[in-house]
């Protein structure tokens, strides 16, 4: 035990050098452009209004830059709540059976009222060895925090923690507003990089570090427009990264578009309803990282929402299987190995098989939502 606890702390220490990095980058960016460029150059120069002008802006963005970035480090990764964890029996059922059928049938029982859609890709239920747990949908164990973590991006090591759930929106905000903070500094920067350059002012100290300063700033900026346009695409697509790499797998296969609800409704879903704090490291995102709406069979998330607003506490169509309403709310049951459901006011134990009528079934959900569709029509 000795030399897993040392060589864990070994890597939580080493884990924290990229993130020392950026800070040492961060805090000689700020004396470069407070010092040297603003204080030395220009009100040396006697442009004292323009450094005036300058140093508010650059603190407006210094300031949503280091906040967001310091809530994407020190917000703790989510995990899945106590009933999401196989009790005491269970668990020691599940590790008396030697057969994977026995184990998956006990997972199942343990999973019936769980609000889980998603299966491995080998039809089986997702189940943690390591923190013996029933993972929910789009959670993962990340081997480097040693936890499941909901809704898992990926770990970055820039922050050292996991994104997920609890600070992807920190996240996606710590890359906007390093971008701008970027491309504030690199066009301010400019033209004294300009005028240094061509020797159009004396060498003093300030040269070396505006030099530098461009060089640097525009270099991150490169960088982080990369990142955070393709952020900004995997929120449009409702994926994650992994999900992006690794289409989560439901019912009727893999789907990378399951949970997509159109480009709107996906923002929503990591910014929150309320505007006031998409610009703001504060959390707004909706849910609870346990459980996720579901695109409907056969629908277009590009296209027309999925439902509009007075629809969207329920699912269209009698034996619709996807509903579009969080999952935490649904009385579906988990899907699992063998591909079933247990129909809702069904008695306990009868079921349905998934592939033998699901033509059926999606025609008669489509049919459902054209005549749902009609009535309101007709009442509008």
């Amino acid at each position: 035990m000795a030399p897993c606890t040392l060589w864990r702390c070994c890597q939580r220490s080493v884990g924290w050098v990229p993130v020392l990095f950026i800070t040492f980058v961060v805090v000689w960016s700020y004396y470069a452009y407070v010092v040297e460029l603003c204080v030395f150059t220009l009100s040396g120069n006697g442009e004292n209004g323009k450094a005036v002008v300058y140093l508010v802006a650059f603190h407006l963005f210094f300031v949503m830059f280091v906040w967001s970035y310091w809530m994407t480090i020190f917000t703790s990764p989510a995990s899945p709540s106590k009933e999401f964890y196989l009790s005491s029996s269970e668990k020691e059922r599940y590790e008396k059976e030697f057969s994977q059928e026995r184990q998956q049938e006990i997972l199942r029982r343990a999973a019936r009222g769980l609000p889980v859609y998603t299966t491995s890709a080998t039809q089986t239920i997702r189940y943690c060895e390591r923190c013996q747990l029933i993972k929910p949908d789009r959670a993962h164990h990340c081997s480097a925090c040693d936890i499941c973590v909901l809704k898992m991006d990926h770990h970055c090591p820039w922050v050292n923690n996991c994104v997920g759930f609890s600070n992807y929106k920190f996240f996606l905000l710590f890359l906007l507003y390093s971008l701008l903070y970027c491309l504030f500094v690199a066009t301010t920067v400019l033209q004294y990089f300009i005028k240094f350059w061509t020797n159009e002012l004396s060498d003093t100290r300030a040269k070396f570090h505006v030099l530098f300063l461009f060089f640097v700033s525009t270099m991150f900026f490169i960088s982080v427009l990369s990142l955070l346009s393709y952020h900004c695409w995997l929120v449009g697509k409702n994926r994650t990264t992994i999900e992006s790499f690794r289409a989560p797998t439901f019912s009727y296969g893999p789907d990378g578009n399951g949970f997509s609800l159109g480009c709107s409704k996906n923002w929503r879903q990591v910014f929150g309803d309320e505007k006031k704090y998409w610009l703001l490291p504060v959390f707004s995102s909706q849910g609870d990282g346990c459980s996720f709406p579901t695109r409907l069979v056969g629908t277009d998330p590009e296209q027309a929402s999925v439902s509009n607003q007075s629809e969207s506490g329920r699912s269209i169509g009698s034996n619709q299987p996807f509903p579009i309403k969080p999952l935490s709310e649904s009385k579906n049951r988990l899907l699992d190995s063998e591909s079933q459901w247990l129909e809702d006011g069904a008695e306990e134990g009868v079921v349905r098989p998934d592939f033998e009528d699901y033509p059926l079934r999606v025609l008669h959900a489509l049919h459902s939502e054209v005549r749902t569709l009609k009535v309101s029509l007709l009442q509008y």
